[in-house]
């Protein structure tokens, strides 16, 4: 898959998305809001992901038909793992503690998960921070109180269960509207 970035990349995805013909699916990330009336007109699904849209995205989903060869479990703590890092803000990264309390944590949340697994159990990252407080580590307690804000505060917007079905092989994720703060995330 080829990424372009620069002046006058947007023009030449959209031309670019117009003369595709292929069998993949193509996932869009659009930032500013360029692409959503093209991929409308090709008969794409566009998201709306902001604080406002009733469309969600659980960043905590997981598939267990994701890969043959790997542990899915594994894929999704590698993943919260770095969603992790990316919240708890440190110049450093997470530490070792705060990695394995957050690894525990996950695997306790999807072990839950997989004896019930209906789509109303799927954790969310609520369940994380519930997770998280119940540790006796004060990384963990560190942790969690970064999390609250995205659990409980203004920037909630992924602390819900995923909403909309990605049925379509041409996805637009309209992330104009999300924030500074959303963004990273």
């Amino acid at each position: 898959m080829d990424v372009f970035y620069g002046d006058g990349v947007s023009f030449f995805v959209q031309k670019k998305v117009g003369q595709l013909v292929t069998d993949d699916d193509i996932i869009i990330s659009d930032p500013e809001s360029e692409y959503s009336p093209l991929v409308a007109r090709f008969g794409g699904q566009v998201i709306k992901i902001s604080p406002t849209s009733d469309q969600y995205i659980n960043p905590m989903d997981i598939n267990m038909n994701y890969s043959d060869d790997d542990n899915p479990i594994a894929l999704k703590a590698d993943f919260i793992l770095s969603l992790c890092e990316l919240i708890v803000g440190n110049k450093d990264g997470l530490r070792p503690v705060e990695k394995t309390v957050i690894d525990r944590c996950i695997r306790q949340i999807y072990q839950k998960y997989f004896e019930d697994p209906g789509p109303e159990h799927m954790p969310i990252i609520e369940d994380l921070y519930h997770s998280l407080i119940e540790q006796e580590e004060p990384e963990a307690r560190h942790v969690a109180t970064a999390l609250e804000i995205y659990v409980t505060g203004s920037l909630n917007v992924f602390n819900h269960r995923t909403n909309v079905e990605l049925a379509n092989r041409l996805v637009c994720y309209d992330i104009k509207d999300l924030g500074k703060q959303l963004k990273k995330i």
